[in-house]
């Protein structure tokens, strides 16, 4: 799977002039139809997306082009998904921040707990693309809670992109989608690395 910008018609002018790479081996992807229709929830109602699909032209792998709008295997928008991580951060619970959603408290439920046991992992993740991305960064300092310091990092890491880019604003859930590939409350993310020396 591999992230991309929401707008369909650059999506297939990059994947036309080779402009799009295999994250596998770097090669060139190509088109490859596309991945079974799904329906999303947004604030406004149901979004939905054909997610394109792609095959590398080296290796052969084949892989689906998610919009950055989205989560992998999450029925709604990353927006409103980072909307009730950052409500938790402020110190509301998934009852409340569920009924402001108009969610089922379980869904919201799901999504706190599965950010919670990865809280640290993804300071740290965006606080280095902070520095990443930023000549000289300005990090988030302590927020208050360990989830307020997550959502702080996220945020300092669209400012930093927003900036380093000339974009102004972006949105901050649509970069958090963007650098976790989509799988920011997939299981296994981000990787565990182990020190073998």
């Amino acid at each position: 799977m591999l992230t991309v910008e929401t707008d369909a018609a650059c999506v297939e002018r990059r994947l036309g002039s080779g402009g799009l790479a295999c994250p596998g081996c770097s090669g060139v992807l190509a088109g490859w139809g596309h991945a079974r229709a799904r329906d999303v929830r947004d604030r406004g109602g149901l979004l939905r997306l054909v997610p394109r699909r792609a095959r590398c032209t080296s290796c052969g792998a084949t892989h689906v082009l998610l919009p950055v709008l989205v989560l992998a295997r999450r029925a709604d928008v990353a927006s409103m998904i980072g909307t009730a991580l950052a409500a938790k951060a402020r110190g509301l619970g998934h009852r409340r921040i569920a009924a402001e959603l108009g969610r089922s408290a379980e869904t919201v439920r799901g999504w706190l707990r599965r950010f919670a046991g990865r809280i640290e992992a993804v300071r740290v993740v965006f606080t280095g693309w902070c520095r990443a991305l930023a000549a000289d960064p300005v990090l988030p300092g302590p927020a208050g809670s360990a989830w307020a310091d997550a959502i702080a990092a996220v945020s300092a890491a669209a400012c930093a992109l927003g900036s380093r880019f000339g974009l102004g604003e972006v949105p901050v859930w649509a970069v958090a989608s963007a650098i976790s590939g989509g799988r920011l409350l997939a299981p296994g993310w981000p990787e565990e690395t182990i020190n073998t020396s």
